[in-house]
């Protein structure tokens, strides 16, 4: 029996392959695990059956809506993966719309990208490279930004989600991803001074830590200390403000989403340029001319590949990105005044041919990084029923983190959803939503029920 992990801190979300038939009422051990944890039966939520036998297994709370916070990455995820297909590739191009005289490029470079998750620092240098092998070394009319394949095109300006704006987990996605917009913060500390170093950096972007305490704490207790640094326009530049505390003798390395987009790719994008002798000048967004022609492109990683990401590791802008995505690349019978509406429709579209019902579904970003979005356990047990019976399986269950194996050859592949909902679940929940697994991995293929 193959366990694989698809959860939020609050909840758990399984798929399974080999289990056998558990029914209601809930088993004792899982009642047990309940009263340890002072937790009462109604905040759990458990469906478990064979995929080839959807109408057997266990159901508690099935119909039940519950707050989901990322499992709503599993239908996005499925969708994706059967729509597009696990090869899907999005590209970034570096455009040029002027004509090539000498070394001088007559007209902006425009950078276009189709949500390019990869599109890094190195992969924008190696764009420069390749453009400077075609020939150009001087664009007068500068760098440019095309996001307008999403809309709106700065779909990423939104409310903070959480008290963290500037961790990776909440960075908003754009059709142009350059580097998911993060910067790589370096602090050290010795015992009397604190310094800090920025990635990338430019003449304009400086740090104020006057403000930082040194502490004696251990290191890992950094973030418990800090406090959000906040960016402010100083000296015809940028300069970062950080506050709280810091621990003296420690190095701390973290991403973070500090610097708004447009206030951050004109500086940044000509700095590979310059760097491999070329000379460019720093520009904003702009939209690609009609006339264009490629000077250098760059690929991301097939869509397989990164949608084990966005599940194993929690990815919240990969998963949101991929589902506006899935807008843009809807059929022309579906529109919307946003993106993300024709993503929507393709999802419920892609649950109903299945049989699935969708009235409890209400989606936003599809990441799970909503307030709104929600299902009930059933339609998520059935959404991953579906993906290991589907014709992309091997990809799907690749994407799974797994928990545990457990030989089982009787009833095959199962889906398992666990889902906790209470104030209390991220402190006592572990054991509650183990116990149900711990059943099944337990029984080891045999068929009687456990009590």
């Amino acid at each position: 029996m193959r366990i694989g992990l698809l959860s939020g801190v609050l909840s758990l979300a399984l798929g399974v392959a080999g289990c056998s038939t558990l029914t209601a009422p809930l088993p004792g051990p899982v009642h047990a695990a309940l009263s340890a944890a002072d937790l009462p039966a109604e905040a759990l939520a458990v469906v478990s059956y064979p995929v080839l036998r959807p109408n057997a297994g266990l159901r508690w709370q099935a119909d039940q809506v519950m707050q989901r916070r990322f499992t709503i990455r599993a239908p996005t995820s499925a969708v994706a993966l059967d729509e597009l297909g696990p090869p899907w590739r999005e590209r970034t191009d570096l455009l040029a719309s002027g004509a090539l005289v000498d070394v001088v490029l007559h007209g902006p470079s425009v950078l276009r990208e189709a949500a390019d998750t990869d599109l890094g620092w190195s992969a924008l240098w190696n764009l420069s490279r390749q453009a400077r092998e075609a020939g150009v070394r001087e664009v007068p009319g500068g760098l440019r930004v095309d996001r307008s394949r999403f809309e709106p095109a700065r779909g990423d300006r939104t409310p903070p989600f959480d008290e963290a704006p500037g961790f990776p987990c909440n960075e908003g996605p754009v059709a142009l991803q350059l580097n998911d917009n993060l910067f790589d913060f370096h602090p050290q500390a010795d015992e009397q001074s604190l310094a800090a170093r920025w990635s990338p950096a430019w003449a304009g972007l400086t740090d104020d830590m006057r403000q930082v305490t040194l502490v004696g704490a251990p290191c890992n207790a950094w973030d418990a200390h800090r406090r959000p640094p906040t960016v402010s326009p100083h000296a015809g530049g940028l300069q970062v403000l950080l506050q709280g505390a810091f621990t003296r003798g420690c190095t701390v390395r973290r991403a973070l989403n500090l610097v708004d987009r447009d206030r951050l790719d004109p500086p940044v994008l000509p700095q590979p340029w310059r760097q491999l002798g070329g000379k460019a000048e720093q520009a904003g967004p702009a939209s690609t001319p009609a006339e264009t022609r490629v000077l250098a492109s760059h690929q991301a990683r097939p869509l397989a590949e990164l949608l084990r990401g966005a599940i194993k590791r929690s990815e919240n802008a990969l998963t949101r990105l991929v589902y506006l995505e899935l807008g843009a690349t809807a059929p022309a019978t579906v529109s919307g005044r946003s993106t993300r509406e024709p993503a929507a429709a393709r999802v419920e579209a892609w649950l109903k041919r299945d049989g699935i019902d969708t009235r409890s579904l209400a989606l936003d970003n599809g990441s799970g990084l909503s307030r709104s979005e929600r299902l009930i356990p059933a339609l998520l047990a059935q959404v991953n029923s579906t993906a290991l019976a589907g014709r992309h399986a091997p990809d799907w269950s690749a994407g799974l983190p797994l928990a545990g194996v457990v030989p089982d050859a009787r009833d095959g592949p199962c889906a398992v959803e666990a889902l906790l909902n209470h104030p209390q679940a991220a402190a006592k929940g572990r054991p509650v939503l183990d116990a149900p697994i711990d059943q099944l991995a337990a029984q080891g293929g045999a068929s009687e029920n456990l009590q």
